[in-house]
């Protein structure tokens, strides 16, 4: 089992990458709250790190689970993909994010913080 890391300032790709080795696909998981600008990664389950920040004073539609694949770039980097995004409180009925509006958030927050 491997500690879930809060990301408030920022990471690595390079950390990204080791941590990406020790999942199934080369990816990392990570959520992201949008009002807050800060992600946890490296858990296996996106429901424990939407606990974590759900603790630590996060709201919970301000949460968006994410796939980070290091090895790629662009559009590829980043998957909006994550069983926590299934809220039709706030009408998205998919793991998906559909609206585009928080996509960009999250692609805007998530290259402020990979470095």
């Amino acid at each position: 089992m491997t500690d879930m890391k809060l990301i408030d300032k920022s990471i690595t790709s390079e950390e990204l990458k080791q941590m990406s080795e020790r999942m199934f696909g080369g990816l990392v998981k990570a959520v992201v709250d949008v009002r807050q600008e800060i992600m946890v990664v490296d858990a296996a389950l996106q429901s424990d790190q939407e606990a974590q920040m759900l603790q630590n004073g996060s709201k919970q539609e301000d949460l968006w689970g994410i796939n980070l694949y290091p090895e790629l770039e662009g559009d590829d980097f980043i998957e909006f993909d994550s069983m926590i995004n299934i809220r039709p409180s706030q009408k998205n009925l998919s793991r998906a994010v559909s609206d585009i509006d928080i996509q960009e958030k999250i692609r805007t927050i998530v290259k402020k913080l990979v470095t």
